[in-house]
This record gives C-alpha cells, structure tokens and sequence, in this order.
C-alpha cells in the first residue's frame, strides 16, 4: 500500500509536467472539548470564543508563526445576530524574518506612547478623550504623500454604549461632513494596552505598526489592508456559528496543506480544543462548521482556471457522477437544506447545467473569468439562491458585487471535520489528485439524472463506498495509487455500527446512515421577524446481512418485518427511516416518535430482541420476542429504504 506522501509526490509530478500551479486552502473547524453555550451550538459569537481563539493565536506564534503580530479586526453583520462577528488574523513575513520582535517588559503608559507615535509620524495631531473610559482617539488618515490629522469637534467625546473595541465604538456618524472618520484608538483595559488602526493601504499601516511597537506588550485591533507588495502570509481565526474557524493561508503543495493541519491539531490539543464533538461516550461527529477545501492560483495572474473553463466544468460533471463526492465526507445530515446542496439538488435544472457547462467547453482560448463567474454563480447556489451555502460554490471566484469575491477561489463546501489531521489531509489529497487527473483528461460525460437514486440509495453506506471504489479505480488507473485500505479508519468513524450480529453463520450488522433534514415554511417569531425552521426528527439506518442471514433469518422492527434486498457486495439489505423526536415545528405532528426502537431476529426458534435508546448510541439487548405486524413500508417499491412513518 502507498503512503499518502508517496501519493502527493506523484501529484506534485503531474502538476510540474503541466504547467499549472494550484493553490489548496483549507477552512478547518474546532470546538472545545468540554464546551456548553450556544456559541459553540448555534450562535457566532460568545462570552469564551474570543478567549479559545487567542489561546490558539499564541499556540501558534509559539510554533509555526515565531515573530508575527496577531489583530482582532471587525467582522461581518449578519441578519438576526446582535453584534458583527470578528476575526483574529495572524500575520508573519513570507521571507522568515520576524514582523513583531518580541516584546518582553512592561507597555508603556498611555500619555508615553501618545507622545511617540506623533512624534514618529511627525504629526502635531490633537488627541480626544472618551468620556468616563480611559480611551485617547487621534483622527489620522495619509494622503498618500503624508499623514494627516484633521480636527475633530470638542476635546472629548461619547463612545456609543456597545460591545466591542473602542475603535468601533466612535460616534462617526455625529462628525461634520466632509471630516475624514479614521482615526487611531488607543484603550486601556485591564488585560493591557489596545491600538486600533484604522482602514489604511499597505505602506502606511506597515509605518504606523512599526511606530506602534514601541507600546511594548499589547492587543492590535483594527483594519488589515491586502498584501499588495506579497510581504506577509495571513492565517486567520474566525468567529463561525457554532465553532472556532481556521482559515489557512494559500498552500502551493498537498506537503504544505498537510503540515498546516498537523500544526493546527497540536495547537488544538495545547489549548484544550479539537475537530470533532464528542457527542456521548459512544457517540462522535464533525464539528458541524465544515473543513472547507479552496483551489487557486498563486496569483490572479497565475490562476490557470481563467484561462481553463473546460477544466472547471470537468470537475463538476465529476462531481455530479459520484454521489460520494458529496456525501461520503461531509456531515450526516445532507440533501436540499444542508450546508452544501448539490446542483442537481437546488432549484436549477440539469437542462441548465448541461447547457451552462457544454458552453464554457466551447470557449477558445483567452481569460474567461468574467464570463465563468456569471454562468456558474447562478447555477451553484442552494434553494433560496444563496451561492455561498452550495456544494461547490463560486462567490470567491469574480464575483464583482461582493467585497473579496474576486479571489479566484473555487470553494468545495460538502468536506466536514475529522477527528484527525491526517484524515482531512487525506481527504484533500484526494481533491488534489482529481483535480490533476481532470486537467490531463477532462470529463466531458453528460450530466446524470439520478432520480430517487441520490436521496435513497446514496444515503446509505454501502452504496457511497461502492461510488467511492469507482473514484479510487479512476484515480489508480490514471497514475494516482490510492488504496481503498487508507480509507478505512475514515469509514469506520464516519458510519460507526450500532449493532453486530453473529449466529450459526448469519450475520447482521446495523450502521448510522444519512439523511436529509427538510427545510420548513417561515413561522412567525415575537417582534415580528419569521424564521425558517429545518425538521430534525428524522435519521436513518443501514442494516446489512449476509447471504445466511437472508436465507434463515427474518427481521422485525417494531414489529414490522423488514425484508432485505440486494445491496452491492453480494450482501442483503435495507435502509429504514424512523422518526427519533416530534419537536414543534417539524413535518408530519400527528406520527409520534419510534423511540425506543426495537429490532428482532428470528430464526428458526431461537428469538433475540435489540433496542435503541432514546441516546441513539448503540442497540442494547432487550427482553422479550419479536413481535409480529404488518410488514414496513416503502413509499414505492423501488426504493430501498423502508419508512417506519408509513402504515
């Protein structure tokens, strides 16, 4: 068996052989390990984030990042939460030198470094008061030429009563038109000294960091403007609902992918986080905030998918031939209302697709970027036409209308966190890979439809890893030597049994499956907003026997007997839908819960009877027989899954 390393030397090969450098970032999640609070369940910000992510930060520096400045900058407002989201970004020089010397002594005090960074800007500057914080703002903005500092009404002024830096507590909105509203904050708190810089270009805010460093120990806040110059690599940490974000800078080999992980899971451990929930003792998934995976370019001008939209179109035709491209990685609640919805899962046609994806093939050569951004972000979108929350989605890649959506980035979303670094690099390994052996040799098969197939069959474990066997032999067969062994351990957490069952040769085994959680009709919430509610109460399971067990055995679950088909592999089987809880609001309020969900096992005369507890963990062994009913229903009888909602 090839090692993953063996694996990526192969990749690096092929790349060089064409020409095309492609960038991976990565977007990997981490929760705490004891964590409680809706920040870490629901919300993005918290009383204990910040504190988890400057913990991380420092971890960091320690490491990977020596000499680098960290800065907490504002984040983005989204509708519904109460205060703008943040970001810390981790900045270091790309040429090793360090950008922030250690800082060691005591910060000097807030009048000192007042007197220093006029006098290092060579600024007469008057500085303003906050009333009742002890808090000093200099209006300061360049000109391009020079630093300026014009007046501001009154010597003192009123901070708007918010959370947050200072910084982005001014009362801009009172000043005199025409005013420039940059301005330096400087605040005293109790944890030390606060700098908050203002929007600025590169070479002045490098000019008013360097002066800055003088303050000794402190907390920069503020605007980090682009690396115009490329001077400095850029890590950030970022406030997620639900998680602590780490978005990765751009790495130009899977080495460089890997190793980053690798740091992160060592820095995770060191402050008491990790990328998985340990849900229950028996009991463990993702982090539910994704590993997201980004391919680029070094530069805009290096970025070969402007110049090769066949390329991009033969990895979605990939993508949508293998299910498992979609599901097998990604968290257990997929389909329409997840996170990351497949196109032909969206309100768009494969009509569309098809049309979309057969014109970008017939472009000749020149940059199409433009072009590329129009026709696919349109396409790859979720049902409300969010193109963000969309399986592979293009609002990085020229999108002229968002503020950073012009990055090049195609961004893979249906790739969740795993419990260890080396998996996520394995799995990124395997995008890499596609990706190279689709540039050699586009796909150009035609979309298909997969009918009741993708919510059915494709939800069940059997069927992924038999699509997955499929990518594995494409990727062997073009040079790339993955072996369906690397796998295991990864398939084994994703789809843990529940129950294994061995008897005179008949053997059954039970895993956790996936499912697709629906989305619900807008409920009006007190102050009159509405909101969208997503239907939880439903899971699924995959019951697997063997040819003994389909020949001498019969099944029953809640008394209804289960009868197995033909699954791949030469094994029998079924999937089964059963509803765990009936919070309000949820589809279909008149069917009550199955929980505790009991399965029976006849055969011959020797009965045996498992039941799942309300915890979902694992079947335990129950007393009593089976008993005896209707048999389970399907809604018709082509598909495989068994509903135990229908009479």
């Amino acid at each position: 068996m090839r090692t993953p390393e063996e694996i990526g030397r192969v990749v690096a090969e092929r790349f060089k052989k064409s020409g095309v450098k492609l960038t991976q970032g990565g977007e990997p999640t981490y929760v705490p390990l004891d964590f409680s609070g809706q920040e870490w369940y629901i919300t993005a910000v918290g009383p204990t984030k910040l504190r988890y992510a400057y913990a991380f930060a420092r971890a960091l520096m320690k490491s990977r990042l020596k000499g680098a400045a960290v800065f907490y900058s504002p984040g983005k407002s989204y509708p519904g939460e109460v205060n703008p989201r943040w970001a810390l970004h981790i900045l270091s020089n790309r040429d090793g030198s360090p950008l922030r010397p250690e800082a060691g002594g005591k910060s000097l005090s807030l009048h000192a470094l007042k007197k220093h960074i006029t006098q290092s800007l060579g600024l007469e500057g008057r500085w303003l008061r906050a009333k009742r914080e002890a808090v000093r703002v200099l209006p300061l903005d360049h000109d391009g030429k020079q630093w300026v500092s014009a007046p501001w009404p009154g010597k003192s002024l009123d901070l708007i009563p918010a959370e947050g830096p200072a910084g982005l507590r001014l009362p801009l909105a009172s000043l005199p038109a025409g005013v420039s509203k940059r301005a330096l904050v400087l605040e005293e708190k109790k944890d030390g000294l606060h700098i908050f810089f203002p929007p600025l270009l590169q070479g002045p805010f490098l000019a008013l960091f360097h002066a800055a460093l003088a303050a000794g120990p402190c907390f920069f806040e503020g605007y980090i403007p682009p690396d115009e110059a490329g001077l400095w690599r850029q890590i950030s940490l970022t406030a997620d609902p639900g998680v602590l974000e780490i978005n990765l800078p751009p790495c130009e080999t899977w080495e460089d992918y890997r190793d980053w992980l690798a740091g992160l899971e060592r820095c995770a451990t060191q402050v008491g986080m990790r990328s998985y929930k340990q849900i229950s003792k028996e009991e463990a998934g993702g982090t539910g905030g994704g590993n997201h995976i980004l391919f680029g370019g070094p530069s805009l001008a290096e970025n070969a998918f402007f110049t090769h939209p066949g390329w991009i179109t033969s990895i979605l035709r990939y993508w949508q031939h293998h299910p498992a491209l979609s599901y097998l990685f990604t968290g257990n609640y997929v389909g329409p209302s997840s996170q990351a919805p497949r196109p032909d899962e969206s309100s768009r046609s494969l009509y569309d697709l098809e049309m979309a994806y057969r014109f970008l093939e017939g472009l000749g050569p020149g940059d199409h970027r433009d072009i590329a951004s129009q026709t696919l972000r349109h396409l790859h979108i979720d049902g409300t036409g969010n193109t963000h929350r969309s399986e592979i989605s293009f609002d990085k890649f020229w999108n002229v209308s968002w503020d950073g959506g012009c990055r090049g980035l195609i961004e893979f979303r249906a790739v969740e966190s795993l419990p260890r670094a080396d998996w996520m690099a394995l799995v990124a390994l395997v995008w890499r890979s596609l990706a190279a052996m689709l540039l050699e040799k586009p796909f150009t098969g035609e979309l298909i439809d997969h009918k009741h197939k993708l919510h059915d069959a494709f939800f069940l474990p059997a069927f992924l890893l038999e699509d997955f066997k499929k990518i594995v032999r494409d990727l062997r067969q073009a040079g790339f030597p993955f072996s369906m062994e690397l796998f295991e351990p990864i398939w084994e957490w994703r789809f843990p049994k529940m129950l294994s069952f061995a008897e005179g040769g008949a053997e059954l085994t039970i895993r956790r499956a996936l499912e697709g959680w629906p989305l619900l009709c807008e409920t009006p919430l007190e102050g009159g907003s509405t909101s969208r509610f997503v239907d939880t109460s439903i899971d699924r399971l995959e019951i697997i026997g063997n040819a003994a067990f389909a020949e001498r055995c019969r099944l029953f679950v809640q008394g209804r007997e289960v009868k197995l088909q033909k699954f791949p592999g030469k094994v029998f089987g079924a999937g089964l839908r059963y509803r765990r809880t009936a919070l309000n609001p949820s589809l279909h309020p008149g069917i009550p819960p199955h929980m505790p969900l009991h399965v029976g096992i006849a055969r011959g005369e020797k009965k045996r009877v498992f039941k799942l507890g309300e915890d979902r963990r694992v079947f335990e062994k129950a007393g009593g027989e089976p008993a005896r009913g209707a048999p389970c229903g399907k809604l018709h009888a082509n598909l495989l899954t068994y509903d135990l909602r229908l009479p």
